[in-house]
């Protein structure tokens, strides 16, 4: 297979799927003339035309309606946001418009599109531009919602997501899009709802998402050398999500840790948690441990940004932790 970047997996997953079918469209802010703010559309522009490859104005709510309107009619939009950090100004109608419209008319109107673009912190972009934002969209019923960690899985993710008749989110960590890795090419699908076992081991269960899959693969490297095993549970999607997987992995070890970029109150790891204890509590012999981004906005300063992020170090106390590893 060959070898190509997170955005070039994500650029063929695009091109394919406008190729194969012609109700597909791209619309956002710099994605034609300027070939994506990350260059995702790069060249698309060019091979399908300015019909199907739409700059928009600066109105995140407005080319996120216009998206929804074209989707009622048959279409299948996908809208770029430049960050999900300016997805918060939409969320009138991926909310209110996109989620709840097969619903309220009664299961006649599908709104097949996606919603995709970067998220979580990158490097100093301070509390605006650096959050995780997944709890605010898997909490509304109506949507589902991906989180590629790998170039194969963004690819096979996104082409899966345009060909699903709901409204699916695509957020793709801000840091990925130059990591390189092996893609199948041509017919590469990964279904929705499906997690990955990244990494097998017997001890403690690793469970993440999106971006911080890397850093659950660095702490389990270094777990490794105490001889210590680690699962490590790509979730890929967390609405629908696998909860198969979840319980099969803390049954074989006993004990979990959850990692996640975004905030703890209310977060993902908050819901995998609760999961593992109504499903499978009494395989537990610790309780569940969560590392998260601190309960604060992102700090501007390159010292109190590093002190605010989870890093490997604070997944490898959490398992010993749970493995009463003195």
């Amino acid at each position: 297979m060959p070898e190509i970047t997170y955005r070039e997996a994500l650029n063929q997953a695009l091109a394919e799927e406008m190729e194969r079918d012609d109700s597909v469209f791209i619309m956002g802010e710099e994605v034609a003339e300027y070939d994506g703010a990350y260059k995702v559309s790069k060249g698309l522009l060019d091979r399908f035309g300015d019909l199907r490859v739409v700059d928009s104005p600066i109105s995140e709510l407005g080319f996120a309606g216009l998206g929804v309107g074209a989707a009622m009619v048959g279409l299948r939009p996908i809208i770029e946001f430049m960050t999900f950090n300016f997805s918060i100004l939409a969320l009138d109608q991926v909310l209110h418009s996109a989620a709840k419209m097969l619903y309220m008319s009664g299961g006649q109107i599908n709104i097949p599109m996606v919603f995709r673009g970067p998220t979580g912190a990158a490097l100093q972009l301070a509390g605006q531009h650096s959050q995780a934002v997944e709890t605010w969209y898997v909490h509304a019923p109506g949507i589902k919602l991906v989180t590629p960690a790998t170039p194969a899985d963004a690819k096979g993710l996104l082409k899966a997501a345009i060909r699903d008749d709901d409204p699916v989110v695509v957020m793709e960590g801000e840091l990925l899009y130059n990591i390189r890795g092996e893609v199948p090419e041509g017919e590469h699908l990964v279904p929705l709802g499906l997690a990955d076992l990244k990494r097998e081991g017997d001890d403690v269960s690793i469970i993440t998402h999106g971006k911080m899959v890397h850093l659950a693969l660095q702490a389990a490297t270094r777990l490794e050398r105490d001889g210590i095993e680690a699962d490590v549970l790509d979730l890929r999607s967390l609405r629908p999500l696998d909860v198969e997987a979840i319980l099969a992995s803390v049954r074989k070890t006993n004990r979990a840790v959850y990692l996640e970029e975004g905030w703890p109150f209310a977060g993902i790891g908050a819901q995998i948690a609760a999961t593992i204890q109504e499903e499978a509590f009494d395989d537990l012999d610790a309780p569940v441990l969560r590392i998260t981004q601190a309960d604060v906005p992102m700090p501007y300063a390159k010292n109190l940004e590093q002190l605010a992020k989870p890093n490997a170090q604070r997944v490898v106390d959490a398992c010993r932790r749970v493995l009463y590893w003195k």
